[in-house]
């Protein structure tokens, strides 16, 4: 073999440089010498085409046109019947390739209109390979071609086709050009992508060319679920105002196919009502209104039906208590017991001291106020929505454990004994008719803080449901004129907690003029707008606006110093949440305040109004703020560390990129910087204890400033609240025999105990939900002010304002799969419970799901967990298994069991 190695290298170098096509007798000893050879380039079928393909770029140019037409036409068919893989040329391609020039030229001096049309065909095809980026010669001469079928060119051909008219369309917008032969060809390549199963691609080229609309028409019953999905899942990538047309026209598809609860998701990612109400209206079918009913509990929305959307009273008043989230208690509770949980526990189950060396049990023996205001809160998180527990909800004469609620209660110092009375509330959590009984001998206490926490404990009950009695506005409204300040921020904070979302305007004309009345302390207006906030969370109502931006500009320096009026900003910013531009006025409004508190109320309006949008530049613009360096005293660049992640959390990509940027905040941040670094890493994984995430809060745990050690602990109990996750479970132990002497800091530890078993494992704070799909506002508002309140630890938290740990509620959701039938009973079906895989743009039908678990409902889904259903004999009724989903029986089934 070894002789043959300079022959072969010969051959090469003979093939990269073709000779001259006018040197004929050179190409045929070079032909001969191929021929004597075994082959080694071309076989003797591809020598023939080669040679028949120079034979046709010859006889085009001849003189007389019938012959040029018999050649064109022979070439054409030879390049469409070209099959070969896609990862190579195609060998017609590959043999013209040199005549390109030499037919381009030609093309240049045809007379013929016909024949010069196909040549342009054919010349469009070989630039698919020859020209140069950007020339878009491929679109031009197809431009110049005869009008017909550009399919039978391939698909490789209209993609690169979809491509350069993409730039065109640009090129041609910038110049004012008209666009319309573009449109032609657009209108071709469209309805050829979508019968080809490409609909991403037809998607991407309408988008490009701005007409999305032309797309409803070409999708069918067999293509409608990979286009919205595709449409739904490139919203969260698109700048505004583009995604609001992209979500429209998912929309429109699904109400087409009469996909209602597909519609009313999207509906609600747009946060339209006047859309909610149209999908109510066509609905006819009534468990699919009531699987409607459902979704619009989960995302806290409050819609009074009417006589349009209701077909009868009787109806109706089934479909507003499906609203009113009421059944929410009921379906926690059957999840409870079929998973054998209901036996409450105590915070000593939850610390395991036992586990722990010597030295941290010795100091806990000590009976402290703040440890049992630590115990407190745990004991309350942990049995959120359970309605027993063994401190504050035992009989008074109970013997065994010598201890009554009364005892606890007291066992707590003035404002701890606020925050015990509340806790109440959160372990009757969204159980109205059982909670107020429990709460209402404390509201006639005469000490006030308990009066506070009575009230505060009201609102926590009705918190995410609505009663048709209404008795949080009825038992708080009055109180929020009372003497005493305490007793008002608990029946302020109540009225927010139990109407956040619903823009109730009785709520608004009660407390509005506690936020600009000079007479009212700074703490009680700074309460009062932030309820105001979160009742109108995300609606820009102006009157409330106002208010607050006058109680900013009223206030003297000194007051606007202190850690409450920061809540005037949240306040403002919550009523400007997800809604991007909408805040520009707000915002000059802002820049004319006290410099004192101008910049954070800025990057507050900033951040609460671009969250959750995954808008980069606004990222960009917060990683600036937080790169200078500044004297101390100015506060605006922690809320513009939140604001980076509360920007980024839209999507997954994004959400890395964040957390890598946090990384770098911390090696070159200022001090301020590095105190808010652990929030906005917890709010990037709420209950999702990524390693990365709990390793860097770890390391943060033990760092020498308190400050950002405290964050850092409370964190740890935000990425894994709700989990029960073991090993956040070890650090926390771990944490709390190394701070055992330091009470401000194991009081932090403490509170992640209780957020890490929330509800015994079976809550969720993320205010993401429909498989990452919808962010509910008001449990997004609920963390963004438990973060501001943590962002100043010491004079919040640790001060006397720890019930703002309560905002976390909120947030709390079940994080369940139930079953119904039609008559709303829970049924028990097998369903499978695995990772959920993005299979967006696949082809085929792929698993969506992987590593999964066959179970019976009701099931706990972690975050990132995807379900469906493991038997054909039920038909769900939403295509998202999360929360209640109501299951109809498959008709073909019964038929095919029957056969058999």
């Amino acid at each position: 073999m070894a002789p043959e190695h300079p022959k072969e290298s010969h051959e090469m170098d003979h093939d990269a440089k073709p000779p001259p096509p006018s040197s004929k007798s050179v190409v045929k000893d070079a032909k001969k010498k191929k021929d004597e050879k075994k082959d080694e380039d071309l076989s003797e079928e591809d020598q023939a085409l080669k040679q028949q393909l120079e034979l046709y770029v010859e006889r085009v140019q001849d003189v007389d046109p019938a012959i040029q037409k018999v050649a064109l036409e022979a070439m054409r068919e030879e390049i469409r019947t070209a099959t070969s893989s896609m990862t190579s040329v195609p060998k017609p391609l590959k043999f013209l390739r040199p005549h390109y020039g030499a037919l381009k030229s030609y093309y240049e001096k045809m007379v013929n209109a016909e024949l010069k049309r196909y040549l342009a065909d054919v010349i469009s095809v070989l630039a698919l390979t020859m020209s140069e980026d950007g020339d878009r010669e491929s679109l031009r001469f197809r431009l110049q071609g005869s009008v017909g079928d550009i399919g039978s060119w391939g698909h490789e051909y209209v993609r690169n086709l979809a491509g350069e008219i993409g730039n065109e369309f640009q090129q041609r917008q910038i110049e004012e050009q008209p666009v319309d032969d573009l449109m032609d060809l657009v209108k071709q390549i469209v309805p050829f992508h979508v019968k080809h199963n490409a609909e991403p691609e037809a998607v991407d080229l309408l988008m490009e060319v701005e007409s999305l609309d032309l797309l409803i028409e070409h999708i069918d019953k067999g293509n409608y679920k990979r286009t919205c999905s595709y449409l739904t899942s490139f919203a969260s990538y698109v700048p505004e105002p583009d995604d609001t047309l992209v979500l429209d026209i998912a929309y429109q598809l699904y109400c087409k196919f009469e996909k209602y609860p597909d519609a009313l998701r999207v509906a609600l990612r747009m946060d339209n009502t006047q859309y909610v109400k149209s999908i109510f209206a066509a609905c006819k079918d009534l468990s699919e209104k009531q699987q409607l009913c459902y979704i619009l509990a989960r995302q806290g929305i409050s819609l009074d039906l009417d006589e349009e959307l209701a077909d009868s009273n009787e109806q109706r008043d089934i479909l507003q208590e499906l609203i009113s989230n009421s059944k929410l208690s009921e379906g926690y509770l059957t999840l409870a017991r079929d998973l054998d949980v209901m036996e409450p526990k105590t915070p000593d189950d939850i610390y395991k001291a036992h586990l722990i060396d010597g030295r941290a049990s010795a100091g806990a023996s000590v009976d402290s106020a703040r440890q049992n205001l630590a115990a407190t809160f745990v004991n309350a998180f942990v049995n959120a929505g359970f309605g027993q527990d063994k401190l504050m909800t035992v009989p008074s004469t109970d013997s065994l454990t010598g201890s009554s609620s009364g005892s606890w209660l007291f066992k707590n110092k003035e404002h701890g004994k606020a925050s015990a009375a509340a806790s109440l509330g959160l372990i009757a959590l969204w159980d109205v008719d059982g909670g107020l009984p429990l709460v209402d001998k404390y509201l006639y206490s005469n000490d006030n803080h308990v009066i506070a926490g009575a009230l505060l404990a009201v609102g926590i009950v009705n918190c995410g449901v609505h009663n048709e009695c209404d008795p949080a506005y009825a038992l708080l409204s009055e109180s929020v004129n009372k003497e005493d300040p305490t007793t008002r921020i608990g029946a302020i904070m109540g009225l927010g907690l139990a109407y956040a979302g619903s823009q109730r305007e009785e709520v608004r004309s009660n407390i509005h003029t506690l936020v600009h009345d000079f007479k009212v302390g700074i703490e009680v207006a700074g309460f009062a707008a932030l309820s105001l906030g979160l009742v109108y969370v995300g609606s820009c109502n102006e009157d409330v606006a106002q208010s607050i931006i006058l109680a900013l500009m009223d206030r003297s320096e000194a007051e606007l110093g202190e850690p409450l009026a920061h809540f005037l900003c949240l306040g403002l910013g919550l009523l400007y949440l997800g809604k991007q531009d909408a805040v520009d006025a707000t915002m000059e409004v802002a820049k004319t305040l006290h410099e004192k508190i101008s910049k954070f109320c800025q990057v507050t309006l900033d951040s609460c109004a671009y969250a959750g949008t995954g808008n980069v530049l606004k990222v960009q613009a917060f990683l600036s703020l937080c790169g200078d360096h500044l004297e101390k005293g100015d506060s605006h660049q922690a809320p513009a560390v939140l604001g980076i992640a509360l920007v980024a959390m839209a999507e997954e990509l994004g959400l890395d990129m964040a957390i890598r940027s946090l990384e770098h905040l911390l090696q070159y941040g200022e001090q301020n910087i590095h105190r808010a670094v652990p929030l906005a890493l917890g709010i990037l994984s709420v209950s999702n204890p990524k390693i990365s995430v709990m390793d860097t809060l770890s390391r943060l745990s033990h760092d020498t400033d308190s400050e950002v050690a405290m964050a850092a602990t409370v964190s740890l109990g935000i990425i894994g609240a709700g989990t029960n996750n073991a090993r956040i479970a070890g650090m926390l132990r771990n944490l709390s025999s190394y701070y055992y002497k330091d009470p401000s800091l194991l009081f932090c530890v403490r509170i992640a105990q209780g957020l890490v078993h929330m509800g015994k494992g079976l809550l969720t704070l993320n205010p993401y939900h429909s498989d990452r799909f919808m962010l509910s506002n008001v449990a997004l508002a609920g963390l963004i002010s438990f973060l501001h309140g943590s962002l100043d630890m010491k004079s919040i938290i640790l001060g006397k304002y720890h019930y703002v740990l309560y905002f976390l509620v909120l947030a709390m959701q079940p994080r369940m799969l139930i079953t119904l039938d039609e008559n709303l009973k829970p049924l028990s079906v097998p369903v499978r419970v695995g990772q959920a895989v993005d299979v967006v743009g696949q082809a085929g039908r792929p698993k969506t799901i992987t590593g999964f678990q066959t179970h019976t409902t009701p099931v706990l889904l972690a975050t990132g967990d995807r379900a469906e259903l493991a038997t054909e004999k039920y038909i769900p009724l939403s295509s998202v298994l999360e929360g209640f989903v109501i299951l109809k029986l498959n008709p073909d089934y019964q038929q095919d069991h029957l056969g058999s």
